[in-house]
C-alpha cells in the first residue's frame, strides 16, 4: 500500500477509542513515581555506570504526567456536564 493511499482519503479513519482516560493517566503517573522511588536508593550504582538519566526519566514522567492528569479530569468533568445540560432532541410532546 502506498503512502498516498493512507493520506488521500481513500481509507476511513477509525472511531476514536473512548475509555477511562483518567485511570489510564493515573496508572502511568503512579508507575513512573514508583519506578523513581524504587531507583533512588541505587543512585550511586546508576551514576557509576552512567545510567542516572534513568532515575531522572522516571521523575520527569511522573511530574509531567500531573498536568495531564489535571487536564483529563477537567475534560472528563466538562464532558459529563455537557451531557447533563444538553436539551432533549426527542419528539415534542403535544
Amino acid at each position: 500500500m502506498r503512502w498516498g493511499d493512507w493520506t488521500s482519503g481513500k481509507r476511513e479513519a477509525p472511531e476514536p477509542l473512548e475509555g477511562n482516560v483518567v485511570a489510564t493517566i493515573l496508572v502511568g503517573v503512579l508507575t513512573w513515581g514508583v519506578l523513581f522511588v524504587a531507583q533512588v536508593p541505587f543512585y550511586g550504582w546508576y551514576a557509576d555506570h552512567g545510567h542516572e538519566w534513568w532515575i531522572w526519566t522516571c521523575l520527569a514522567g511522573s511530574v509531567c504526567g500531573l498536568p495531564g492528569l489535571w487536564y483529563v479530569r477537567r475534560r472528563d468533568a466538562a464532558i459529563r456536564a455537557a451531557r447533563t445540560t444538553e436539551p432533549d432532541d426527542g419528539p415534542a410532546a403535544d
